[in-house]
């Protein structure tokens, strides 16, 4: 799996990427990660790609040829490929999505605009798909990337160890516990829920998923 992230600020994207279970994916050859920063795609001799918007607004807006000449050279030789554009209006991002495009496609490239994004012509045109991280507005597409890096790169065979990929599967609780089995703090005994400790399988994973049922719905989980 090969993932393009076209942005202005490749360097916040590249510590993530490069360390812990993405950095070993990196290393196996298992994903491939490549920047292009826009500034690269213009024939302005500041390498200026924001312009005042059309009908008026605060901030700037990012020019769309550079982008699209960005994608342009990303998706040379690719075939299997799709265009992601990240947009408060996009379609919700999930799980479902990740393990659907680890399946699917060999190639993803991200859009990730700054500023008051980037012109609109640009997603048209590639026909790239709007997506949402989140009911919540971010400074840039960095960010977002990052957690579609993520989620997609952990559905490859390979990137996960085998004892994680079965865990994903299995019904998983949004408290988990380790040692002590009391832990004291400011006077205080905290203790691991017994169901935990009394090596009923059944029991456990009809816990977990009581817990995650409560927290989906929104209840207090206390």
């Amino acid at each position: 799996m090969r993932f393009h992230v076209i942005t202005l600020f490749p360097g916040i994207v590249e510590p993530y990427v490069n360390d812990s279970i993405l950095g070993r994916a990196l290393e196996k050859k298992l994903i491939r990660v490549k920047y292009y920063n826009p500034r690269d795609f213009t024939k302005n001799k500041w390498a200026r790609v924001d312009r005042r918007p059309y009908g008026g607004g605060p901030g700037m807006v990012l020019e769309a040829e550079p982008f699209l000449k960005a994608v342009a050279k990303a998706k040379h030789g690719a075939k299997r490929t799709k265009v992601v554009f990240f947009a408060t209006d996009g379609k919700q991002f999930t799980n479902t999505m990740a393990q659907h495009w680890a399946k699917k496609y060999d190639d993803i490239i991200f859009l990730s605009g700054r500023y008051e994004g980037v012109d609109a012509r640009a997603a048209k045109i590639l026909k790239a798909e709007k997506v949402s991280v989140g009911p919540y507005v971010l400074t840039g597409g960095e960010l977002p990337a990052m957690i579609v890096i993520d989620a997609v790169a952990r559905q490859i065979p390979g990137v996960l160890g085998t004892l994680e990929s079965v865990e994903e599967k299995r019904v998983a609780s949004p408290d988990v516990y380790t040692r002590p089995e009391v832990l004291k703090w400011k006077g205080r005994n905290y203790k691991v829920p017994k169901v935990l400790l009394g090596g009923n399988h059944k029991k456990i994973e009809d816990w977990k998923a009581g817990r995650l049922a409560r927290a989906k719905s929104g209840k207090n989980i206390n």
